[in-house]
């Protein structure tokens, strides 16, 4: 191990309370996070570029290499660490309004130059810290701070599915999938996705995107129980489960 390795700080999740808001998914996704660099030890060997938003907060319970990065920049950061660190395990942590919205040109460019990095976009729909605004993943109707009718699809668009595009768009891509943390079984199936987006990367085998759904209790005006029921019953429809684009086996 080089010297720069033995000096990296190894990421511990903290023995305290974390800053992210009861009932949200992100204390989960940091978790799965932290067991998968475990079991395939490179817990000595990452940087997370981590966007502005409720992902901002990963730093006050993680003890680890990481830098804060401008709102929505998070892609071309990454881009330029791992180009500089080709052997470090680079995993952009960002939420749906930071990585699509803010940062769409850096998180597109990403992909489309097939760069051999980990993102994970935790999608709750909406800007979850900076006061619940309509993001590119707003669902049709939903009420927010900036569509307080509802969002109006005919007006804006219609909700973004990145792996998707990632999957059909950029075939040289390593690894496109979705998941959530609304159970067990699937917060399992979740870490599955995870560690795969881990291994593209360790393996050279190019860009790889995990995308989220992680219930926002606040902004939604729910109770954590009903946050996670919105989930499977409203988001899950539009935005399925599941690998878009595989591994390919090597």
């Amino acid at each position: 191990m080089s010297a720069s390795n033995k000096e990296r700080k190894v990421p511990v999740l903290v023995d305290k309370p974390m800053d992210f808001c009861p009932g949200c998914g992100h204390g989960i996704i940091s978790r799965l996070i932290m067991e998968c660099l475990d079991e395939l030890e490179q817990s000595d060997n990452i940087i997370f570029p981590i966007g502005v938003g409720c992902s901002s907060n990963l730093g006050a319970g993680l003890e680890c290499d990481r830098l804060h990065c401008s709102h929505g920049r998070a892609g071309a950061v990454a881009t330029g660490m791992k180009r500089v660190n080709p052997d470090v395990l680079i995993v952009s942590y960002q939420g749906d309004g930071d990585a699509y919205n803010i940062g769409i040109a850096e998180t597109f460019n990403a992909a489309y130059r097939n760069e051999n990095i980990t993102v994970i976009v935790v999608n709750n729909t909406n800007f979850g810290m900076t006061g619940g605004q309509m993001s590119l993943t707003t669902m049709e109707g939903q009420k927010t701070s900036t569509s307080v009718h509802g969002r109006d699809c005919s007006v804006t668009g219609y909700p973004l599915r990145f792996p998707e595009m990632v999957a059909r768009e950029f075939p040289g891509a390593a690894y496109a999938a979705r998941g959530t943390v609304t159970s067990p079984s699937k917060i399992n199936q979740l870490k599955g996705y995870i560690k795969n987006g881990l291994q593209a990367q360790m393996n050279h085998e190019g860009y790889s995107v995990i995308e989220v759904l992680s219930p926002c209790p606040v902004n939604w005006g729910l109770t954590p129980v009903k946050a996670m029921e919105r989930i499977e019953s409203e988001l899950v429809p539009y935005y399925p489960l599941g690998e878009f684009k595989k591994r390919e086996v090597r």
